[in-house]
């Protein structure tokens, strides 16, 4: 049985090094933001050929996220937001207009030629197109078919629209982030980006991989109900698992880890360090290093002790960390195995050595080897790379974040088998 939707189109061949792991797949993207296309992103760095349907003229609403704007080659800044690019590489844009009867069809023709699905309209949202997973899995029994909402398709909240801010702050998670009401800046804070969306994203990916599998016994898709509440829920991890089972509710506590000591940032003679101490020998070696005697103290010679007398000892810490800068800091306890580091901005994080001999910047052509077509002033788009390193079948380059509908025409004319003057009929109807 292969993993190929039934259709009449040939099977893909089998992934290969220069093709990616998923590279057999074929996923329809209906999804547009963050959480929906940062999932379908990770199968497209696998691969897999996403196509990604957008809304002719308008496109995926992060297309217009901005500023910071994408420069054209003039070095000009275009209205691209920048925000676009982060979700969005390895994909096909198909510029299909789904509120048209027309638009609708051939949305369906490509579901039934798709291995998976990926959508996150409010729930019931796509019925009325017919293109919810009830009406596309009577046309592709094996399809895969991946919702993400903001409250999942049952309970109390599941017709509410849901973002990212508002999850952190009904889950919980704004509650333990940020300084506290007694310090300055003290208050509910949120994470510095959506780190729902993308967390839902990874659930989302990990979940469609499962399905995917499972149909390699079963012979039949699946609907999959991803929710943003439910994930966020999920990521509380040991603070919900703290509550759960002690009934203590956490509270926020800036940067310190509420059962580890020392487990935050310092001020150092020129700015500040973070250390990540987690057990009793790093504590141990991070005293010799420095020069105190402190592990042997019972107070502070293990890390009950140090969270019971976390007040005292992180005092005379803050002490000892004015006394040099936050390279001789670091130079120090590396060479000592101490876990430490500085706290970078975005800028000297992509300038670190070791970033970049990891090769996390990219940079790519939206039209390699040819000049950008009449309107299209960007070519050139940088990313982050694919953290999933494999190392028989990595993560592949095969398209920069698109240009909205750059893909129309071939994928119509590969997928469905449309010729130019269809395609250009669909057009002056505004189909497309």
């Amino acid at each position: 049985m292969t993993d190929s939707a039934a259709n009449s189109l040939p099977d893909l061949p089998p992934p290969s090094p220069r093709t990616g792991a998923l590279s057999h797949l074929r996923v329809l993207d209906l999804s547009r933001v963050l959480a929906g296309p940062w999932s379908t992103q990770n199968l497209a760095d696998m691969g897999a050929d996403v196509i990604k349907i957008e809304k002719p003229g308008e496109g995926d609403d992060t297309r217009h996220w901005g500023p910071p704007f994408l420069s054209g080659e003039d070095g000009v800044p275009t209205r691209q937001a920048s925000y676009f690019t982060a979700a969005n590489r390895n994909k096909r844009s198909v510029t299909v207009d789904m509120s048209k009867p027309e638009g609708q069809a051939l949305i369906r023709e490509l579901a039934r030629h798709s291995d998976v699905v990926v959508e996150n309209f409010k729930t019931g949202g796509l019925k009325r197109y017919g293109l919810d997973y009830e009406s596309l899995s009577t046309i592709n029994p094996r399809l895969v078919y991946c919702s993400v909402t903001g409250f999942g398709h049952t309970g109390p909240y599941a017709a509410r629209p849901g973002y990212d801010l508002l999850i952190q702050a009904m889950s919980g998670l704004m509650s333990i982030t940020g300084h506290a009401d007694s310090e300055p800046g003290g208050g509910p804070m949120k994470v510095g980006v959506a780190v729902i969306d993308l967390f839902t994203g990874m659930y989302a990916t990990t979940a469609i991989l499962s399905a995917l599998e499972a149909r390699h016994y079963t012979g039949r898709g699946q609907h999959i109900d991803i929710a943003l509440l439910d994930v966020a829920m999920a990521v509380l991890a040991n603070q919900g698992a703290g509550f759960l089972n002690a009934e203590d509710v956490p509270r926020r506590q800036g940067n310190i880890h509420p059962s580890v000591v020392p487990y935050q940032d310092f001020p150092t003679a020129d700015g500040n360090m973070l250390l990540a101490i987690g057990n009793d020998g790093q504590f141990a070696r991070f005293c010799e290093a420095a020069g105190v005697d402190w592990a042997r103290d019972e107070r502070y010679a293990t890390n009950t002790g140090r969270v019971n007398n976390r007040k005292v000892l992180i005092a005379m810490m803050m002490e000892l960390t004015r006394t040099r800068t936050t390279a001789e800091w670091v130079a120090l306890l590396e060479a000592n195995s101490v876990p430490c580091g500085p706290i970078n901005n975005i800028a000297q994080a992509y300038a670190d050595p070791h970033v970049r001999s990891r090769g996390l910047r990219i940079e790519q052509s939206r039209y390699p080897g040819e000049p950008p077509p009449a309107g299209q002033s960007v070519n050139r788009v940088v990313t982050a790379a694919s953290p999933l390193r494999l190392s028989e079948t990595p993560a592949t380059l095969r398209y920069a974040p698109p240009a909205l509908g750059q893909h129309t025409e071939e994928v119509l004319r590969d997928y469905l088998k449309l010729d130019a003057e269809q395609v250009q009929a669909l057009r002056t109807r505004g189909v497309v």
